[in-house]
C-alpha cells in the first residue's frame, strides 16, 4: 500500500487515468474493439521524437547552442534574454518539458556561476511561460498538439495560421517583461564553450529528425517511421530506448479507453457533448488548471467536432496554476532543490505572471476567435 501511495503522488496523472480506465471497464466489458479506441499514429509519432531529441541531448548539441549564444552577452538584461528565448524558441521542435529539461538547470548553473541568484525566480518562471507558449506553434511543440492534429487531420498550413496570431502575442508579451530586467553587468569566471557535437552524429540526428516531420506531414506511415528510428536508435545508442517518457505513452493509453467506454454509453456520451457544445474553449482553460492541458485535450476531444476553440482552449490553459501544463511542475522541481530556494517566492511570482499572461491572452484569443 505504501508503495501504490508513492506511485500515486510521484505520478497522479498517470494514476488518475488508470483508475478511470479500470473504473469504465466495469461498464463497457473488455473486447478487441478496445484496439480501435488508440490513437497509434500519435503514440508512435511521440515516442519517436522523444527517442531522436534524446539524441540531440545525449551529444550536447543543445548545451553547446545555449553556451555559444550565451559567450555573446553583456549584461544581466541580454543574459536572462538569451536564457528565457532558448525555451521560447526550442520548444516548438523539441517540446516544451524538453526544453525546460535541458535549460532549467543549465540556467541555475550559469545564474550561479554569475552570482546573480536574485534572477532564479523570474528568468526560470518566465522560461517556464516561453516553453509552454511558443510550443503551441507547432504540431510537435507539445503532446496535447500533436494528438489534435493527428486526431483531427488538420493540414499542418491551416495549423500554423491557426495558432501564429496568438503566438505572435505571447512573444510581444514576453519581451515585455524581458525588457524589465535590469541590464546590469556581469561577470563569469572560467565560461568555456563545450565540445562541439560530433558532425557525423549531429547530421544523422538531423536526418532521423526529418524522418520524424515528414511522417507528421503524412509523407510516411506511422509504422515505417517506427520502424526506422528503432532501428536507427538500436544502430546508433540503444541506451537511449529507455530515455523515452513511456509513463506518458501508457496515460495516453488510459485515457483513450476511458474516453472509448465513455463514447459507447449513450447516456454519458449525448449528455458530454451537450455540455461540451461551443464552450470548448473555456472548458479547455478551466479542465487544464485542474488535471493539466494533456488530459484535457484527450478527454474533451472525444466529444466535440470544433476543434480550433479547444486547440485556444488547452494551449492558453497551459498557464495559471502549475499543474495546468505538467512541463511547468519540471521547473519547479528544478528550482526547489537550489540550496536556499525560496519556494514561497517562486509560487507568488510564478501565479502572478501566469494568471497575468492566461488573462491577456484569453482576451486575445477570444478577440481572434470572433474574427
Amino acid at each position: 500500500m505504501k508503495s501504490i501511495a508513492t506511485f500515486i503522488k510521484k505520478e497522479p496523472v498517470l494514476s488518475i487515468a488508470t483508475i478511470l480506465a479500470v473504473l469504465s471497464m466495469f461498464f463497457v466489458i473488455p473486447s478487441k474493439e478496445y484496439l480501435t479506441y488508440i490513437d497509434f499514429r500519435t503514440l508512435e509519432l511521440l515516442l519517436c521524437f522523444m527517442l531522436v531529441v534524446a539524441g540531440f541531448q545525449d551529444i550536447g548539441a543543445f548545451s553547446y547552442l545555449g553556451m555559444f549564444l550565451l559567450s555573446k552577452t553583456k549584461n544581466t538584461r541580454q543574459l536572462s534574454g538569451i536564457l528565457i528565448f532558448l525555451c521560447f524558441f526550442t520548444s516548438m521542435l523539441i517540446t516544451n518539458d524538453v526544453a525546460l529539461l535541458t535549460f532549467v538547470p543549465f540556467t541555475i548553473m550559469l545564474l550561479k556561476m554569475a552570482k546573480r541568484e536574485d534572477l532564479f525566480i523570474p528568468v526560470i518562471v518566465l522560461q517556464t511561460i516561453g516553453a509552454n507558449l511558443r510550443s503551441m506553434l507547432t504540431p510537435i511543440g507539445n503532446p496535447q498538439n500533436l494528438y489534435l492534429y493527428s486526431l483531427y487531420e488538420i493540414p499542418m498550413v491551416k495549423f500554423l495560421l491557426t495558432m501564429l496570431p496568438l503566438t505572435v502575442a505571447a512573444f510581444l508579451l514576453l519581451m515585455f517583461f524581458v525588457f524589465r530586467i535590469k541590464a546590469e553587468d556581469y561577470t563569469i569566471k572560467n565560461l568555456v564553450l563545450p565540445q562541439k557535437p560530433k558532425a557525423h552524429l549531429l547530421l544523422l540526428y538531423l536526418g532521423a529528425f526529418l524522418l520524424c516531420l515528414s511522417c507528421v506531414l503524412h509523407l510516411l506511415s506511422s509504422h515505417v517511421m517506427l520502424l526506422l528510428i528503432l532501428l536507427f536508435m538500436f544502430l546508433i545508442n540503444r541506451s537511449l530506448l529507455l530515455k523515452a517518457d513511456y509513463k506518458l505513452l501508457l496515460t495516453f493509453v488510459a485515457f483513450f479507453i476511458f474516453i472509448g467506454n465513455m463514447e459507447r454509453i449513450p447516456l454519458i456520451s449525448e449528455t458530454l457533448r451537450n455540455l461540451i457544445y461551443q464552450r470548448e474553449l473555456v472548458l479547455g482553460v478551466v479542465l487544464s488548471q485542474v488535471i493539466s492541458n494533456v488530459p484535457a485535450a484527450i478527454l474533451l476531444s472525444g466529444f466535440t467536432k470544433e476543434v480550433t476553440p479547444l486547440l485556444y482552449g488547452v494551449n492558453v490553459g497551459g498557464l495559471g496554476t502549475l499543474i495546468a501544463s505538467l512541463a511547468s511542475v519540471i521547473s519547479y522541481g528544478f528550482y526547489s532543490k537550489v540550496e536556499g530556494a525560496k519556494t514561497g517566492a517562486y509560487m507568488k511570482t510564478f501565479t502572478v505572471y501566469n494568471v497575468l499572461f492566461l488573462v491577456i491572452l484569453l482576451i486575445v484569443t477570444l478577440g481572434i476567435s470572433s474574427l
